[in-house]
């Protein structure tokens, strides 16, 4: 094996894993004058950010968008030089494909839950609409520690709300149950009104009134003329730039501590000994990781849970098809269909119009939290249901040009009742042992901006401030979009 030992005056630091967590680390490292050496297991960086082409046109195959009204991911692109790139969506109207019908997204609630119930006519059945009504007669509903969003707001509201609208919105997200997710780590604004308002709509509308008051300007999403998918290529650059070295096809299989201080990391024939190391990966790896040095942690790890998803991208002549205005639409898992979204990315996305003018691109998603058989399918399977439900959908009935299906496997950790109480304890098992951090998507929120954030704060943590990490420990930051998938 090949020793590499470089204790310097600022540090020898080694981020383990490349997605946009561990090179959005590795980035602030490099900047605050570390020696910086990044190992990536894949033979490539980015993890679900993942820009490709199909017919021509450049698109994403992983995530496409980053919410705009958190600061992390966008001052990031603009560091990192991609500040001419930055786009907003062409169009903000998307559709429910509900009840036999695309219908228009509700406006005026948060994360699905209406203020009023005339916020959900057009999606709710007059019996839905009724139910919502006597929120405000209900005793209320105590939410404890935690709670489910759907179980919650269910109660409240009624299953019409959940199934309908909620079930779809967190499912754009999380790839997950509704029924099982926690509201304090995923919704954390509707969980702090609970606590204190007896009515659910009464919390809503003065969240609504918050946010009124705060209103930020500028779009709610930001994309990135080429595709998302090149933020982690810039960022791998400007870390290079900076001196840091990335390392792919590099899967790292022992972590230890060493009796002089600093950490042992192994790395197929590398030995490297840093002063500190920031775990960059998955949970399931996390916990093979840690499990010498932190065995309670890997154990909490160990016991997350994820959810796979399959993306099919279909590019048709534009000659050959219309499509209903907007972005998109979302669809209800309550309606029995089989993919559950659909992205038109050339309306979405100005520079892909542009670009192909002669093209239509569209997206559609499939699988959710516990769904095996759909998954199970070959490509030409899931081909075919997206091509049947966009026809059921919109009418198409075109043969694409092209298509691709990218799987993503495990791809997004599920966040259940109690999960900021297991992220706590991964943190205070880690805050015992120098020089080891922790960052991704399994801590604080799956979307780009939030594992920012859980890098930011592991940087933090390393070099002694622990203010980051137990401010996001006691304020889950995920945001009420943009999620992996969005």
């Amino acid at each position: 094996m090949r020793e590499e030992q470089s204790r310097t005056g600022t540090g020898q630091v080694v981020v383990i894993g490349a997605g946009i967590a561990g090179l959005a680390a590795a980035h602030r490292l490099v900047q605050r004058g570390a020696r910086v050496t990044v190992l990536e297991a894949s033979d490539r960086v980015g993890g679900k950010l993942l820009p490709g082409e199909i017919a021509g046109a450049r698109v994403d195959f992983g995530a496409e968008s980053m919410l705009a009204r958190r600061p992390e991911a966008v001052a990031l692109a603009r560091e990192v030089g991609l500040t001419d790139r930055l786009q907003p969506p062409a169009t903000a109207t998307a559709s429910l494909w509900t009840r036999g019908a695309l219908r228009p997204m509700p406006k005026g609630h948060v994360m699905g839950v209406p203020g009023t119930a005339s916020a959900l006519t057009g999606v709710l059945s007059d019996e839905g609409l009724a139910r919502i009504e006597r929120d405000a007669d209900l005793p209320r509903t105590e939410v404890g520690d935690d709670v489910a969003v759907g179980e919650y707001v269910a109660a409240r509201l009624g299953r019409e709300v959940v199934d309908r609208l909620v079930e779809p919105l967190l499912g754009g997200v999380y790839a997950g149950d509704a029924y099982r997710i926690s509201m304090r780590s995923a919704v954390p604004q509707l969980y702090q009104a609970a606590l204190t308002h007896d009515s659910l709509t009464e919390a809503v509308r003065e969240i609504q009134a918050k946010m009124a008051a705060n209103q930020q300007t500028g779009p709610v999403f930001m994309g990135i003329e080429g595709g998302v998918g090149s933020l982690p290529l810039a960022v791998a650059e400007s870390v290079r730039a900076g001196g840091g070295e990335i390392v792919t096809g590099a899967s790292v299989t022992e972590l230890r501590r060493e009796a002089a201080g600093g950490w042992r990391v192994v790395a197929g024939d590398r030995v490297l000994h840093a002063d500190a190391v920031v775990v960059a990966v998955p949970a399931p790896v996390a916990a093979g990781l840690l499990r010498a040095e932190a065995p309670a942690a890997a154990t909490e790890l160990a016991a997350v849970e994820y959810a796979s998803m399959a993306l099919v991208s279909l590019a048709y002549r534009r000659a050959d098809i219309t499509l209903p205005e907007g972005s998109g639409f979302l669809v209800p898992p309550v309606d029995g269909r089989t993919i559950k979204a659909s992205t038109f990315a050339s309306q979405k996305w100005g520079w892909i119009a542009e670009e192909n003018p002669d093209l239509l691109v569209l997206r559609t998603s499939v699988g959710r939290y516990g769904e095996t058989e759909i998954l199970g399918r070959d490509d030409a399977g899931l081909v075919d249901v997206s091509r049947q439900d966009l026809e059921a959908a919109t009418g198409l009935d075109a043969t694409p040009v092209e298509t691709r299906v990218t799987r993503w496997t495990d791809g997004l950790p599920q966040y259940p009742v109690g999960h900021h109480a297991r992220v706590a304890r991964i943190r205070e098992h880690v805050a015992k042992l120098s020089g080891l951090a922790v960052c991704g998507a399994q801590y604080d929120g799956v979307g780009i901006p939030a594992c920012i954030a859980s890098a930011y704060a592991a940087v933090d943590q390393i070099q002694g401030d622990l203010r980051g990490v137990e401010e996001l420990t006691a304020n889950p930051v995920q945001s009420l979009h943009g999620g992996a998938g969005e």
